[in-house]
């Protein structure tokens, strides 16, 4: 490691002086594609010697290179590389990084390649849970992609968005979203199969939001959107639920889960907004017996 460490100091050492040369050496030969041909090899022995801050320093300066040769492109690679190197040690350091790259693929109009570093920041956000931020960012990387027709990325970025809409109790976004990406992939045969489930997690929100009678008047129109709904078992799960809400019995609530569950496993997203739910029975049924005292 010690042997990268040096050579890669020493790469840096001569790029610097290269940098540094005045007007005159232009006249020999262009000193920033010279300076990147030394950058590169500085960058690689870095990495070798898992010197991350040091390997993100020197793409950065190696996409300020790549911009004086105007190379946009290679100095938004560049700036990914720094990224990728920053995620070790820095992570707000890398997501400053793919910002810049992002900005630039976007001038050249390679927007899937910016959507897809949109989502890579939306995942790291979402890692270091900052729900807000990471739900910003994943419905960038999806307007990108919807602008692309990159309908399958696009989707999956918004049902992320959906997700964690709801896991911050915001509800009417997230129950949008979900019965948008229902809508689009019902006349979808690859996306089609899919449909229930996107569904069953709107009408899993509007049971933590709203009143029984609202989720039985959207089961109609889910109903409708997609016919073969009507004979699920998702269906069969919401509608149970909301009989169970409307009469405050949280046992019934209880036995359905726990048959629907021995079937078809719930995992931890649905099962949070289903004591959610559960919850809001019994503070109904609370409410409703004050006002009878």
């Amino acid at each position: 490691m010690t042997d990268y460490a040096a050579k890669a100091d020493e790469f840096m050492k001569k790029a610097q002086k290269k940098l540094k040369a005045g007007m005159f050496a232009s006249m020999f030969g262009n000193k920033y594609e010279e300076a990147s041909e030394l950058l590169e090899k500085a960058c690689n022995n870095y990495k070798l010697a898992k010197m991350w801050r040091e390997a993100a320093d020197a793409f950065a300066l190696l996409a300020d290179c790549h911009l004086k040769c105007d190379s946009k492109h290679e100095a938004a690679q560049a700036h990914v590389e720094a990224a990728n190197a920053n995620k070790k040690v820095d992570p707000a350091a890398a997501i400053a990084s793919l910002r810049v790259a992002i900005s630039h693929f976007t001038d050249m109009g390679r927007l899937s390649i910016a959507a897809k570093h949109l989502k890579d920041i939306a995942e790291q956000y979402e890692k270091d849970e900052k729900e807000d931020d990471a739900c910003e960012a994943y419905m960038q990387a999806a307007d990108l992609y919807g602008g692309e027709e990159v309908s399958t990325a696009a989707n999956n970025c918004k049902l992320k968005v959906a997700e964690l809409s709801a896991s911050l109790e915001r509800y009417p976004l997230a129950i949008e979203v979900f019965e948008e990406v229902a809508k689009a992939s019902v006349s979808n045969n690859l996306l089609r199969f899919s449909v229930k489930g996107y569904l069953l997690n709107a009408g899993l929100c509007r049971l933590c939001s709203q009143e029984p009678v609202g989720v039985k008047n959207a089961l109609e129109r889910y109903e409708d959107l997609d016919p073969s709904f009507s004979t699920s078992r998702e269906h069969t799960l919401l509608a149970d639920l909301s009989s169970a809400a409307e009469e405050g019995d949280q046992e019934k609530f209880t036995a359905v889960l726990a048959e629907y569950d021995s079937m078809s496993r719930l995992d931890p997203w649905k099962t949070k907004l289903l004591l959610r739910a559960k919850k809001k029975i019994a503070k109904d049924v609370e409410e409703e017996e004050d006002d009878l005292t």
